[in-house]
C-alpha cells in the first residue's frame, strides 16, 4: 500500500479522484493500492521554551539566552490535529511507501517532514512535485515521482529558518520586553517582522522630519512645445528672474534635433510579489488578499503554482504555450495573431538558469468559470501578462530637441508610439508596467530644423520640494524584495531577490502580522506606523535587529542551504552566537542602568541632607521632575491631533489632513528637556530657559509661539 499525504483535504480529494481511490474513510481515501490522507497546514510546531526547562516558562532576564542543546518538535495542541495525526501515523506505520504530496515549496516540505518525523517514519519516500493542479499535471507528476531524498536540502533550509526565527524571536522579544516594556505588554520582535516595520517607520519619520524648501524653475514655450532650462533648480527667485529678463527679448534657436526609434520589451511574467504589487496598485488589494485569490485560482486549476519568486519559464514548457493560448477563448482576439505562426522563443521568457522550484505564474488553459469579481481581476492580469510576453516589442519614437537663448540651454523630449506591439493588451491608462498611469504620448513633437530661430515665451515656476511618499503595500513589497534598496529596474530587482526580506509566500503574512499587533494601520493605500510601532523601533538600539540588509543576508544563506552551498549547522551556530551577543549587550546596558540609578539615588539623598530645611522646595522639585508624555499633548494649531515623535522634532498626528505644526527638539542652540517641550506645546509658552543663543548672545528667556505657530523667543 502506498500512502499519499497532501497538505489539505481538497487537494487530497483531487488526487484520490485521479488515482481512483474512491472509498471515503475517516481521515483518508482508499482504493487502487493507495491511501490518500492529508494535513491541514502545520500539524507540528517547534517546542516552547518551557518544554525544555520548566524555569523558562517565566520571563526572567537571568534565563536568557534560551538556547536548547537540541531543538524538538511537538503536535499543536488541538483535538482535530491530534486525531488527524494519529490517522497519518497509523497509515504510514503499515504502508510500503509514502508519497509526499505536500505543497511544492519550502514550507510545504517542512510541514510534511515534521509530521513524518513525529510519526517515526523511516521507510522509502517519494515526492510529488507539480506546478499546477490540472489533471494532466497531477497524472504526469505521479508518472515522474521524484526521490524524497532529492528534497533533503529544501527541508534543511526550512528547518533552519524555523529554528533561527525561534532563537531570535523568543529571546529578543523577552529581552526587550523585560528591559523596556515596563509591564505595558509584550514587545514582539522577529527576524523578518522587525526590519519590515523599521522600513515603514523610517519612511514615516523621513516625512515627519522633512523640511520643504522653495525653489524656482525656468521654462519657455517655443512653437507650443515646453522647453526646460538645463540649469535645473534655482534656490533664489532673484537668480532666476535675472535670466528671464536676459532671455525674454532674444530669439530661441534650435541647435539640435534628434529622433530615435526605440523598442520597449513586454513586461516580465508574474512572480507572486510582482502580482501582489500590480493588484495593490490597480485594485487596492492587500498582499494577503491577492495571495488568497491566486491560491484559489490555483486550486481551481486555472493558473500554475503561485508562491514563486521567478519571472521565467523553463524550456520544456515552450511546447505547451500554443495549446494554452488556443484554450484561452475569452482572449481570442489577442491570441489569434500569435497562433498564425510559431510562437517566438525569447531568452527574456525562457531561461532554465532562472528556475528554482517552480516557474512564473501563467494560465493553465482551463476555462475560468464560477469566479468572484476579485478572482476575475487577478486572472485577467495573469492572462494579459502571459499573452503580452509573446507579442512584439512596442516601437516608439523618442525625440530630443536642444535650444539656446543667448548662452542659456533648454531641452524638450517627447515620445510617440509608432507600433503598439504588446501594449494592445492594455487600456491606454494601464500601459505603465509598474501599474501607475502614464501618458503614452508625452509631448507630440513637431519637426524642428537645426538652426531655426523664433520668438518664445519664458516662464518662471515657483515650486516646493516634496517629502517622500508613505509606503503602500506595493512599494513595501518591492522594498522587502530588494532588502530596502530602491530599484525600479526589473533586471536589478531580479538580481536582488536572493537577498530579499522573507519569501514571496511569507511576505503577505508578515505584513498582516504588523496590522494584528497594531504596529501599523492603513490610511487608504498608505501604511502608517502607530505610536506603538514607532516606539518599538526607536526602543530597539541594536541596529542588526532592524537591518533589512542583514535579514536579506540570512535569506540568501537559507537559499544557499537549499542548493547545498552552505551548512545549516553553520547558519544556526551564527544565529546562536548573534543571540548570545545581543543578550549580553542588553544585559550589560540593563546592569549599567541599575548602577547609574543607584548612584543617582545616593547622590540625591546627599543633596537633600545638605539642603536647609524647607518643606516647599522639595515638593516643587518633585513636580518639576515628574515624567511627562509629550505624545498626549494636543496640537495647539489644529486642536485635533496629538504629538508624534520624530528623529529631530515633534509633529502633529493630523499632518495628513494638512496640519504642519512642528517643534524642533533644539531651539536657539539649546536642546529642550521633555518638561520644557511639554509646557511649550500644551501651554503655548515654556518656562524660562537658560543659555539660549540669540544674535550670537547667550540669554535666559521663555519660548512661545507666534501667530503662525512658529517658535520664537519671548520679548
Amino acid at each position: 500500500m502506498k500512502v499519499c499525504i497532501a497538505e489539505k483535504p481538497s487537494v487530497a480529494k483531487e488526487i484520490a479522484r485521479i488515482l481512483q481511490a474512491n472509498i471515503r474513510m475517516d481521515g483518508y481515501f482508499e482504493g487502487n493500492g493507495y491511501q490518500i490522507t492529508w494535513t491541514f497546514g502545520h500539524l507540528c510546531t517547534l517546542k516552547n521554551p518551557d518544554d525544555y526547562l520548566p524555569s523558562w516558562k517565566q520571563w526572567q532576564m537571568h534565563s536568557l539566552p534560551m538556547i536548547p542543546p537540541r531543538f524538538g518538535i511537538k503536535l499543536i495542541d488541538n483535538d482535530g490535529v491530534k486525531k488527524q495525526f494519529n490517522t497519518i501515523k497509523t497509515l504510514v506505520a503499515a504502508c510500503d511507501e509514502v508519497i509526499n504530496c505536500g505543497d511544492a515549496g519550502i514550507e510545504g516540505e517542512l510541514i510534511q517532514r515534521w509530521v513524518l518525523t513525529m510519526a517515526e517514519y523511516k521507510k522509502p519516500m517519494k515526492r510529488l512535485w507539480i506546478s499546477s493542479m490540472t489533471d494532466e499535471a497531477i497524472k504526469e507528476g505521479f508518472v515522474k515521482l521524484k526521490d524524497g531524498k532529492d528534497f533533503d536540502r529544501l527541508y534543511s533550509a526550512g528547518n533552519a529558518r524555523a529554528i533561527g526565527d525561534w532563537l531570535l524571536g523568543m529571546n529578543a522579544s523577552r529581552l526587550y520586553t523585560l528591559k523596556y516594556a515596563d509591564g505595558k505588554g509584550v514587545l514582539s520582535i522577529g527576524r523578518v517582522q522587525t526590519p519590515t516595520l523599521a522600513l515603514i517607520v523610517r519612511r514615516f519619520e523621513e516625512i515627519q522630519n522633512f523640511i520643504s524648501k522653495q525653489y524656482w524653475e525656468i521654462k519657455t514655450n517655443y512653437r507650443n512645445i515646453i522647453f526646460n532650462s538645463t540649469k535645473g533648480r534655482f534656490d533664489t527667485v532673484e537668480d532666476a528672474f535675472l535670466i528671464i529678463e536676459e532671455i525674454k527679448n532674444n530669439l530661441f534657436e534650435v541647435v539640435s534635433f534628434e529622433q530615435k526609434k526605440g523598442n520597449e520589451a513586454p513586461p516580465k511574467l508574474f512572480d507572486l510579489t510582482s502580482l501582489q504589487v500590480e493588484c495593490n496598485k490597480k485594485f487596492g488589494f492587500t498582499a494577503d488578499e491577492t495571495l488568497k485569490y491566486i491560491q484559489g485560482l490555483y486550486e481551481k486549476k486555472m493558473v500554475t503554482y503561485p508562491r514563486v519568486d521567478t519571472t521565467f519559464l523553463p524550456n520544456d514548457v515552450y511546447p505547451k504555450i500554443a495549446p494554452i493560448l488556443k484554450e484561452m477563448e475569452a482572449y481570442a482576439n489577442f491570441t489569434a495573431p500569435l497562433l498564425e505562426k510559431p510562437i517566438k522563443k525569447s531568452k527574456k521568457v525562457f531561461d532554465d538558469t532562472k528556475i528554482t522550484d517552480h516557474h512564473a505564474i501563467i494560465p493553465t488553459g482551463i476555462k475560468p468559470s464560477g469566479l468572484m469579481l476579485t478572482e476575475k481581476r487577478v486572472y485577467d492580469q495573469i492572462a494579459r501578462r502571459f499573452i503580452a510576453a509573446f507579442y512584439p516589442d512596442c516601437i516608439v519614437s523618442n525625440t530630443t530637441v536642444i535650444g539656446m537663448v543667448t548662452k542659456y540651454e533648454f531641452k524638450a523630449t517627447g515620445k510617440v508610439i509608432l507600433e503598439d506591439g504588446w501594449r494592445v493588451l492594455y487600456p491606454k491608462k494601464e500601459t505603465d508596467r509598474d501599474g501607475e498611469n502614464e501618458s503614452d504620448q508625452e509631448q507630440l513633437m513637431p519637426h524642428f530644423e537645426k538652426g531655426e530661430k523664433g520668438e518664445h515665451t519664458p516662464d518662471l515656476l515657483e515650486k516646493q520640494t516634496q517629502p517622500p511618499k508613505l509606503l503602500t503595500e506595493a512599494t513595501l513589497l518591492r522594498a522587502m524584495e530588494t532588502a530596502g534598496k530602491q530599484m525600479e529596474d526589473e533586471e536589478l530587482r531580479e538580481l536582488m531577490k536572493e537577498n530579499g526580506i522573507g519569501r514571496p509566500s511569507t511576505r503577505a503574512n508578515i505584513i498582516e502580522t504588523l496590522f494584528k499587533r497594531k504596529y501599523v494601520t492603513r490610511e487608504k493605500k498608505n501604511l502608517v506606523p502607530t505610536q506603538t510601532g514607532i516606539q518599538l523601533i526607536n526602543t530597539i538600539q541594536n541596529e542588526l535587529l532592524k537591518s533589512a540588509e542583514l535579514t536579506g543576508m540570512w535569506e540568501k544563506k537559507l537559499r544557499q542551504i537549499e542548493k547545498g552551498e552552505y551548512d545549516p549547522k553553520t547558519f544556526l551556530d551564527e544565529m546562536k552566537e548573534m543571540v548570545a551577543q545581543l543578550v549580553a549587550e542588553v544585559k550589560l546596558e540593563h546592569k549599567n542602568k541599575i548602577v547609574i540609578e543607584q548612584v543617582e539615588k545616593v547622590a540625591e539623598k546627599k543633596v537633600e541632607k545638605a539642603k536647609p530645611a524647607d518643606k516647599k522646595k522639595p515638593a516643587a522639585k518633585k513636580i518639576a521632575e515628574k515624567p511627562v508624555d509629550i505624545t498626549t499633548a494636543t496640537c495647539p494649531k489644529c486642536k485635533k491631533g496629538t504629538m508624534l515623535k520624530g528623529k529631530t522634532a515633534y509633529g502633529c498626528s493630523e499632518y495628513k489632513s494638512g496640519c504642519n505644526f512642528k517643534v524642533m527638539f533644539e531651539q536657539h542652540g539649546k536642546l529642550l528637556t521633555e518638561q520644557e517641550m511639554f509646557t511649550l506645546i500644551s501651554k503655548g509658552k515654556s518656562p524660562k530657559i537658560t543659555g539660549l543663543t540669540v544674535d550670537g548672545n547667550a540669554i535666559d528667556a521663555a519660548l512661545m509661539f507666534d501667530g503662525e505657530f512658529n517658535v520664537t523667543v519671548e520679548g
